[in-house]
């Protein structure tokens, strides 16, 4: 089994360590991750300035760009073969409902999953890395359970396995505290906080994104839910955006301005 890890809080982050000491002992493990802090990156590509490839003196390697940079020079590239699972984190923080859109960690498994390979974005609920050991633990064994799944017969040097993105939240708790773990769908969050201003040193004005907003859809069967009640929450996602209930309405807008110029 060989598995590439990557993160966006940065390669010296407490996740991606736990991460990588928790894989390392299952798995052939190589780490790729940003340079820098890249959260909120999504998956953002570095196309108009250039990109180093640097090692760290635990082996890690890192990369001045963003998380989903890091897996896509990887696998185009860097490691001249194809693991057969992405994984990134551990985030410090939650990554639920709308956060998914945003996070450099969910980018960085998605681009993984473009290429055709089977993924995991992990995060952990709160920041601070309390109980860091055991979300990489529970990591690991989530990872261990999908083994099977990942052991696929190559047909002309393809795997014949559909790949699958999955998104996952453990709470901060010590492992006896942990009450299973739950399929989520994704929660909803308010809209963020008004930006912040601030007058910088030669009076300009300065913006700081807001925080995000609490929870709007937090209903049972939602990540928010899950977690709150002390389970790993496991969203399987998809890249599909089509609002495909409405596609019937905006066929017939479509065709009306059709027959309009005609």
């Amino acid at each position: 089994m060989k598995i590439l890890v990557c993160n966006d809080d940065g390669y010296q982050a407490t996740g991606i360590v736990a991460l990588y000491e928790a894989l390392k002992d299952i798995a052939d493990v190589e780490v790729v991750a940003p340079e820098q802090n890249n959260s909120a990156k999504s998956n953002a590509l570095t196309l108009h300035s250039p990109m180093y490839v640097q090692t760290a003196a635990n082996g890690f390697r890192y990369i001045n760009g963003t998380p989903a940079d890091c897996v896509h020079i990887a696998l185009t590239g860097l490691l001249g073969y194809r693991p057969d699972l992405v994984v990134s984190g551990i985030n410090n923080g939650a990554n639920m409902g709308d956060d998914t859109i945003y996070s450099g960690t969910v980018g960085a498994a998605m681009e993984g999953y473009l290429f055709g390979i089977p993924a995991i974005a992990f995060s952990q609920t709160e920041k601070g890395w309390a109980c860091i050991d055991v979300a990489a633990r529970r990591a690991r064994d989530l990872v261990q359970q999908l083994m099977p799944s990942l052991e696929v017969i190559a047909e002309g040097g393809r795997p014949t396995v559909a790949p699958w993105l999955l998104n996952v939240n453990i709470p901060n708790l010590p492992d006896d505290q942990i009450q299973g773990v739950k399929v989520a769908r994704l929660g909803r969050r308010h809209a963020a906080e008004r930006v912040i201003t601030q007058t910088s040193p030669r009076g300009e004005t300065m913006y700081w994104i807001g925080g995000a907003g609490p929870a709007k859809d937090e209903g049972e069967g939602t990540d928010f839910h899950a977690t709150k009640q002390r389970f790993i929450s496991l969203t399987p996602l998809q890249v599909d955006l089509t609002d495909h209930e409405r596609l019937p309405y905006w066929a017939q807008t479509a065709a009306a301005m059709t027959q309009a110029h005609k």
